[in-house]
């Protein structure tokens, strides 16, 4: 087995070409999974707590389950299978192949021509895309399979957090273990670092969120933004922890600004006391663009201070 790896790194080193294809048709299937995962992942969380309620309070839920499957039937991401959200049509394999099937069917079902929304052939083009990148910036080695693993997180985990306002704890613990036991092998920082930086990142936005509430009583963010950032510090080590901090901030407050005239232009009487965005995305982004380019970051900021 070791020699077959052996093997196919030296023939992806000498190929690189070949390396980026195969990673970025594996980054396009995942693509396709990342959007069940999208979709179904917080209606299996909030399946799970009706579930949960109901068996302890001995109760019988009576409004409209999530999901539309009765809660002692499976819903996970693999049952039951993908269906038109219009017509229930059953997606076959053929189907279901990523971008080629949404434009070989005019982004229509087969059977009632409903509309396929754009984000499928979107997550799948970002995650292919994104896939190259990261294969071509670290090229053969741990380092690409250990960044791959966390941009597919990172994908799913920006889609829900704008579609739900959450962040999974089964998306971001995962994130937060695969950094710490990558730094056991000094692949990106030290354990040391490591350590300390999931401790300062969690610790950071956790002083925020209490700081802010005792001064306004209400919440700014939730728990879900304190285990990413403690998920990135992970990666990235405390030492470039400030730079996804300002990253993340600078854009989100330039987002907050922007989003309530572009709502006025939308509708003049629409009020603007719904403007809350979430800040995982931009966490999230912040955070992958330090663990590749972070000390590139910080050089080009310790000039710009000189």
């Amino acid at each position: 087995m070791l020699e077959l790896f052996a093997q196919t790194k030296s023939f992806f080193t000498l190929y690189p070409i070949a390396f980026y294809s195969c990673v970025g048709l594996f980054s396009l299937l995942v693509g396709s999974f990342l959007n069940v995962v999208i979709y179904r992942l917080p209606i299996i969380i909030e399946r799970n707590w009706i579930k949960e309620f109901t068996t302890y309070y001995q109760m019988k839920f009576t409004g409209k389950l999530p999901g539309n499957v009765a809660l002692d039937q499976p819903f996970n991401l693999a049952l039951p299978r993908s269906s038109c959200p219009h017509c229930q049509h059953k997606i076959r394999a053929t189907e279901n192949i990523p971008i080629v099937s949404f434009l070989r069917q005019g982004a229509k079902c087969n059977k009632c021509s409903g509309k396929i929304a754009n984000r499928y052939p979107i997550i799948e083009g970002l995650t292919g895309l994104i896939g190259v990148w990261v294969a071509m910036h670290f090229g053969v080695s741990y380092s690409t399979g250990i960044v791959l693993m966390i941009s597919f997180l990172l994908i799913a985990m920006i889609a829900i957090d704008i579609d739900k306002m959450l962040l999974p704890d089964q998306l971001t613990l995962p994130m937060l273990w695969i950094g710490l036991a990558a730094s056991t092998q000094h692949l990106f920082v030290t354990p040391s670092d490591a350590i300390i930086g999931a401790i300062l990142g969690y610790g950071f936005l956790w002083s925020v969120y209490w700081g802010f509430k005792l001064l306004t009583g209400k919440e700014g963010m939730g728990y879900g933004d304190f285990k990413l950032l403690a998920a990135i510090g992970a990666f990235v080590g405390w030492q470039h922890l400030l730079i996804v901090i300002l990253l993340s901030s600078v854009v989100g407050v330039v987002i907050g600004l922007l989003l309530p005239l572009l709502n006025k232009r939308k509708s003049p009487n629409a009020a603007v006391a719904n403007n809350a965005i979430p800040f995982g995305p931009f966490l999230g982004l912040a955070g992958w663009l330090t663990i590749l380019y972070g000390d590139t970051i910080l050089e080009y900021y310790i000039v710009w201070l000189v």
